[in-house]
């Protein structure tokens, strides 16, 4: 407790129950009230109180003899001194033993329970060596004495984990804890103490106990980061905020033990001052404390900052560091400055994005920051902006660059005064160095310029059809190259029309042939040409000019009509032909157009009449009532407008057909119409059937042909030949016996001399009769159609008479094939040989059928 605090000790009585005589009466006064001579004491203890050291002294009065009354503290730290006293003294002692249960007798011998005292907390101190289990207190009740009790506790450390922190002892009621604490693993334990009979039964109330872990001082503080980042601008006042460091102690933050202190244990580099920085004790906020930071010299520093228990008592508290890592920031406190005075640069005119001069410039603040980055500027000596500055962004060079084009014949040389700033304002109170500002001398060289027409794209007005060799221009060009002398010849370059020449000397065009503005080479009246300038120098240069002609439209082309050809009725008034003028010229060298027919022949003007409808529009009809139908060829003059007017006969082929009722031609019309007489048309109809005929004459020899060929019949009707037909029966094959065959009856004979030997009759399918072969016709080379048929007739009946040709005229032998087949005998179909069929006709089937012949139709070997 530290020196000069104050305890409260409250002693609290009800109903005299701290007070008794030795009989246990209580005797009432009405008279007297007893109690305290004060409601509540107050001392005054060292921290440093001993044991038995008296504190203060308390009075009762209980308005009878003073003998016999007994003093009682709930407070286990003290203890009261003559319980026979009116007075008693308080003593600090450590009690072991309570008597949270408490009964009075009266004078009949009854008890009667009074209210339950309020237990203080029970504090055990952390990280106790014991040894275990290590005693806390006493629990015992007042009824002890007359039966057998039994005591428990219950709660959080005991029977609730974590389990047995505490236990007592069920006869005596001592009660112990089991192992060191841990404060800040759990900080109190709220147990409840019961006291039972040996059959259970409650004897008493459950009491609460508070059991509360006294901190030690055994955690270090403990820094949230160990490396802190901050920054501060250089040049910052004394006092300005750079960052804040924190570090927590697990101990009690209400004690000693968990009151951390700051302080910085060392600062690198120690530049300008080995104190540059501070630190809030308490609040571990970092600040400056004096000038001088300045980037250009010290960039970054590294502070150690030490965290303290104890308030910061270096003898008793526990320590821990951390590192804060603070970086000075750059503000624009040093203005940009041109390494050189004067800078030069050399560019040949006419060029443009030529860079002709490089200016380097220094500055300290920190690189590729808009305090560092640079921004040139001309003040002068370029009023027609010929040159700007661009920032090079790696070196922060400033690039002179040509923007527009420079001609040495106007400035030989430019002087221009340029200035350096930054992309950031300087800082308050930096002012612009002199170096600020340079000199640049640019040069400019002579080359050679292409000659140049001053006025390009040089539009003229003439007449068209002016005649060949005229003089239309001298289209000069200017060599702007005026210390060098130099000759300028001229060529054409386009002229699509050929209609111009130049004089290669002094550029005078002439006619080449006549305008005419209505050639295909005009575009909106405008003829185009291009002409060339060269000089002589070296290299040579050339430039090109346009002329531009615009031919103004005189009245040179008579006007045409339209349509060429037309049709109408043979009788008026059912149609007209609507006629237009078009001239190739234009206003006022065309309409209103004047129609008109000639008076000679007189035929044109009997027969037909035209009808101005407007200055280009006019119809022409018949005048007479009829007009026999043909192609009459109508001529009409029209004339134009000009000055003086052009004309023209244009004649118009108009067909004279016969129409029906809607006024359209009816197709006899328009035969008769073309020109073609009644006996052009008979001739043009008997052609048609001369050519129908030889057609259908031509097809009937063909027919014919066709049927004298298939009239040659061969020997044997084809739908009769067996020879050309393929009989496929079902097969019924037979039982497994069948299986059973000799396939040496099947394979070829390994030599011809037994067919040779063989005698005439028999012989086997597969074997070749060898006798003499047959000559079959020869195909001609270029054969006629009509002999086709007679030489497939010849090689058939050739074929027929060929016995080698297979297959062979010979007696098919067949393997045996088995026995016991299920399918049905045939032995029973015989051939009927009663001879009322007639087989003669065999005989008419040719050679191969020869020997069934001979069997069936009773020929020679019967």
């Amino acid at each position: 407790m530290p020196l000069g605090s104050r305890m409260l000790l409250l002693l609290l009585f009800c109903c005299g129950g701290s007070a008794r005589a030795p009989n246990g009466d209580l005797t009432v006064r009405p008279t007297c009230k007893p109690g305290f001579s004060e409601d509540d004491y107050t001392a005054l203890v060292s921290q440093n109180i001993m044991e038995g050291q008296k504190l203060l002294k308390v009075k009762f009065s209980g308005c009878s003899e003073s003998k016999g009354i007994q003093y009682e503290t709930d407070n286990l730290d003290f203890k009261q001194k003559g319980k026979k006293n009116t007075s008693a003294d308080l003593l600090q002692q450590p009690s072991d033993t309570l008597l949270p249960w408490r009964h009075q007798q009266n004078s009949h011998g009854l008890r009667r329970q009074k209210r339950d005292w309020v237990i203080p907390p029970i504090n055990v101190p952390e990280n106790s060596r014991g040894p275990f289990p290590q005693q806390l207190v006493r629990i015992r009740s007042d009824k002890d004495s007359e039966i057998h009790i039994r005591y428990s506790i219950t709660g959080v450390g005991a029977d609730q984990p974590p389990m047995e922190v505490f236990n007592i002892d069920p006869v005596s009621g001592r009660m112990y804890v089991t192992r060191p604490m841990d404060r800040e693993e759990r900080a109190s334990y709220h147990l409840r103490a019961h006291a039972v009979d040996m059959n259970g039964n409650k004897v008493e109330n459950p009491i609460d106990l508070y059991i509360y872990v006294i901190d030690m001082n055994d955690n270090r503080p403990e820094f949230i980061n160990q490396v802190y980042n901050g920054s501060v601008d250089e040049g910052s006042k004394p006092g300005t905020y750079v960052m804040t460091v924190t570090a927590n102690d697990a101990d009690d933050v209400t004690t000693a033990n968990g009151m951390v202190r700051y302080r910085i244990v060392t600062q690198t580099p120690q530049s300008p001052s080995q104190n540059m920085f501070t630190i809030n004790s308490e609040t571990g906020d970092i600040v400056t404390v004096a000038a001088g930071l300045d980037r250009e010299k010290v960039q970054q520093y590294t502070v150690i900052v030490q965290a303290t228990d104890m308030e910061g008592n270096l003898n008793y508290g526990l320590s821990n560091t951390a590192t804060a890592i603070i970086m000075v920031t750059d503000v624009n406190d040093n203005p940009p400055e041109f390494t050189a005075s004067t800078y030069s640069g050399e560019v040949p005119e006419n060029r443009v994005e030529v860079v002709v001069a490089n200016l380097t410039v220094m500055d300290r603040d920190q690189p590729h920051s808009p305090n560092w980055n640079a921004v040139y500027r001309i003040i002068s000596g370029d009023p027609s902006g010929h040159f700007t500055i661009r920032t090079d962004p790696i070196t922060n060079e400033g690039l002179v660059t040509v923007v527009r084009e420079v001609d040495y014949e106007m400035n030989r040389a430019f002087m221009l005064t340029v200035m350096v700033s930054n992309q950031a304002p300087l800082a308050s109170g930096i002012q612009m160095s002199f170096q600020s500002t340079a000199g640049v001398t640019i040069s400019v060289t002579d080359v050679n310029e292409p000659p140049y027409f001053p006025t390009n794209h040089k539009l003229i007005r003439l007449e068209e059809g002016v005649p060949t060799g005229t003089a239309l221009m001298t289209f000069s060009a200017v060599d702007p190259d005026r210390f060098m002398q130099q000759a300028v010849r001229y060529s054409k370059l386009s002229d699509p029309a050929n209609w111009l020449n130049i004089n290669a000397t002094n550029g005078q065009i002439t006619t080449a042939a006549i305008l005419d503005r209505e050639s295909a080479y005009i575009k909106n009246n405008v003829y185009e040409a291009t002409f060339l300038a060269a000089d002589n120098g070296i290299p040579p240069a050339s430039g090109t000019g346009t002329l531009q002609i615009y031919l103004i439209d005189i009245n040179d082309n008579a006007p045409e009509l339209q349509p060429k050809e037309a049709q109408i009725c043979e009788k008026p008034n059912l149609n007209v032909i609507n006629i237009t003028a078009a001239d190739a010229d234009i206003d006022p060298n065309i309409g209103p157009f004047v129609f008109e027919l000639p008076s000679v022949p007189s035929a044109i003007r009997k027969n037909w009449t035209i009808t101005r409808l407007n200055g280009d529009y006019a119809q022409l009809s018949l005048r007479i009532m009829y007009l026999e139908a043909g192609v009459y060829d109508v001529p009409v003059i029209v004339t134009d407008s000009g000055n003086p007017p052009l004309f023209n006969t244009s004649v118009i082929k108009v067909k004279v057909c016969p129409c029906d009722e809607n006024g359209d031609c009816t197709t006899v019309g328009a035969v008769a119409a073309a020109g073609l007489g009644t006996g052009a048309i008979i001739a043009i109809l008997i052609c048609i059937i001369i050519l129908l005929t030889m057609v259908l004459l031509f097809v009937v020899w063909m027919k014919r042909r066709e049927k004298e060929r298939h009239t040659k019949q061969l020997l044997i009707d084809p739908e009769d030949d067996v020879r050309d037909n393929i009989l496929k029966y079902d097969e019924e094959g037979g039982g497994e016996e069948d299986q059973d065959y000799d396939l040496s009856q099947l394979q070829q004979p390994e030599s011809m001399d037994h067919v040779l030997n063989k005698a005439n009759g028999v012989r086997r399918v597969d074997e070749r009769p060898v006798v003499a072969e047959p000559q079959y016709p020869i195909r001609p080379v270029i054969p006629h159609p009509g002999d086709i048929g007679d030489f497939i007739n010849e090689g058939l009946r050739a074929a027929d008479n060929d016995p080698t040709a297979p297959p062979y005229d010979s007696l098919l032998v067949f393997d045996y094939e088995g026995s016991g087949s299920t399918a049905g005998s045939v032995s029973s179909l015989n051939s009927s040989s009663s001879g009322d069929q007639d087989y003669d006709y065999l005989n008419d089937w040719g050679p191969r059928f020869k020997k069934l012949a001979d069997m069936y139709g009773g020929g020679e070997d019967d």
